[in-house]
């Protein structure tokens, strides 16, 4: 591979992490402004503005995986320190995806959400499982941003 082809492919990836940390920060934006609504009440606010985190949570999973995991998935990737640090943080991500997708299966009911006597409790763990899963995407996003000795 040409330098050329190195810088274009490095410009490429530093994008795509762009693009993820900017979902990433829209999706805590609205589990911020989410959890200081409380108490939650079944009505259109409340509906609405679970519904956009719901939207916006699936958003920032679906781009994690394509903008980091995906290109490690295919085995695309060939510095073997961000294979290893991958592979170590990366069932940590399958299982923090999968919570996600259980709360937004719970939650993502538009503006028919009625019962909502659990979502301060799952929100609150939700808040956890989102925090370990950035320290995980951190890891990957910090490796592939350290430039390599030449």
């Amino acid at each position: 591979m040409s330098a050329q082809q190195r810088h274009e492919r490095r410009a490429e990836s530093h994008k795509q992490i762009e693009t993820l940390v900017s979902s990433r920060t829209d999706t805590l934006a609205l589990y911020s402004k989410l959890a200081a609504s409380k108490p939650f009440a079944p009505n259109k606010s409340t509906q609405k503005l679970l519904q956009e985190f719901c939207e916006s949570l699936i958003d920032y999973t679906a781009s994690a995986h394509f903008q980091l995991y995906r290109y490690i998935d295919e085995r695309k990737e060939r510095r073997k320190p961000i294979i290893d640090v991958a592979a170590e943080v990366y069932p940590g991500i399958a299982d923090s995806t999968q919570k996600i997708l259980d709360f937004n299966d719970k939650y993502d009911c538009e503006d028919h959400c009625d019962d909502l006597k659990e979502l301060e409790g799952d929100l609150s763990q939700l808040g956890v499982i989102l925090a370990d899963r950035l320290e995980l995407e951190d890891r990957i996003i910090n490796i592939l941003t350290t430039p390599r000795a030449s």
